[in-house]
């Protein structure tokens, strides 16, 4: 009796282990499915898309804005495609899923623009559309004239901040008093509106070029940390933050010459250059090419006297546009070797009035798409 009792006492024991051990087994199994699932990505979650909403501008009229208005709008609502699909080409990384995001783009984003300040002063008017700070003003003509514009901030993904430290330097206003206004700006439109503390200003931008703007701003700490800066300059050094501030193509506008085209062929030369010897990259790279005869290395900058237009046209006849550093922070170099051909990708680096698709306004409009997506309420 007490052996047949202990056999049933280990069946039963061996029985509950093996139930235990199977539901650890499914368990896992069920947890382990569930775990790979969840890494797959959710699809993003976009706002209904807002009524288009269009103002009035100093350079369109509203019947144009209107009817330009009103044809995107139908090209986009009926599916039509009339991207070249040329354009598409191997120097995106997956131009399929570019194309996606940027006609989402097109029919969803929403940019509020605060009407405070005065127009005749720092607000909101471009100084000038010319010369190295014309990437500025031609953003903020655009923005204005822009599909993106709206006029109900509810609706709005991000908010713009438009305060122009190159108008300012224009009046003569020193960098300290440029730091003040942008302070006193900053503070009236976060005590008038309640968007800025929503988020601490992450879905704020403003937008600033070379030394002006950055020393203009860089005394508003909580401003360059927080909101989105769109910042023309060729270095990191100036505090940029690459997850979440955005590259401001800088174009010496208008250019000398027209664009380059894809001509490899009638391209002679192997690699131009022409500049001062002002930095360490600069003197090491001259000594080492200066004598190569398949280059077209020029110490200092190639004189005017030697013919109208020399260097520019210089560039017509190389494969290769060679940028390197210098001891400013102001280059128009990478924007020139893009428009004479070095580099095929002319029309993201192009200013224009109106904005045009896939244009530098557009490319602009479009990173700013994209950071929109991280931000939480």
């Amino acid at each position: 009796m007490i052996v047949g009792k202990q056999q049933l006492q280990q069946s039963q024991l061996f029985s509950l282990k093996g139930s235990i051990l199977t539901l650890s087994i499914v368990t896992l199994i069920s947890f382990t499915y569930f775990s790979f699932k969840s890494l797959r990505p959710p699809l993003p979650l976009s706002p209904p898309t807002p009524q288009l909403t269009l103002l009035p501008s100093a350079t369109a009229t509203i019947p144009f804005a209107r009817k330009v208005a009103d044809r995107e709008e139908n090209n986009v609502d009926k599916g039509k495609d009339d991207d070249n699909d040329e354009l598409f080409t191997d120097i995106y990384h997956s131009p399929k899923l570019y194309k996606l995001n940027f006609k989402e783009m097109e029919r969803k984003f929403k940019v509020y623009i605060y009407p405070d300040g005065d127009p005749k002063t720092f607000y909101q008017t471009p100084r000038k559309l010319t010369g190295k700070y014309a990437s500025e003003g031609y953003f903020f003509q655009n923005i204005r004239e822009s599909r993106f514009r709206t006029d109900y901030p509810d609706q709005a993904h991000l908010f713009f901040i438009p305060i122009s430290c190159h108008k300012m330097r224009g009046k003569g206003t020193s960098y300290e008093n440029m730091t003040i206004i942008v302070q006193n700006y900053l503070d009236s439109l976060i005590g008038k509106y309640p968007y800025w503390n929503r988020t601490l200003g992450a879905d704020h931008f403003f937008v600033t070029c070379h030394d002006v703007g950055v020393r203009a701003t860089e005394g508003v700490p909580f401003l360059v940390k927080n909101a989105i800066r769109v910042v023309c300059s060729p270095s990191y050094d100036v505090g940029f933050i690459p997850h979440k501030d955005v590259a401001l193509p800088q174009v010496l506008q208008p250019f000398a010459l027209p664009a380059g085209g894809n001509d490899v062929e009638n391209r002679t030369r192997l690699g131009f250059w022409a500049g001062h010897r002002n930095s360490k990259i600069r003197v090491i790279l001259a000594r080492v090419w200066e004598n190569d005869t398949e280059l077209d290395i020029s110490n200092n900058r190639i004189s005017r006297a030697t013919g109208h237009l020399v260097y520019q046209k210089r560039f017509y006849r190389t494969k290769f546009c060679i940028c390197p550093g210098g001891s400013q922070v102001n280059s128009a170099r990478i924007a020139d070797s893009i428009h004479y051909g070095c580099v095929q990708v002319q029309k993201h680096f192009q200013w224009n009035s109106p904005p045009i698709k896939y244009d530098a306004f557009h490319m602009v409009m479009y990173e700013l798409w994209l950071r929109h997506h991280v931000i939480k309420y």
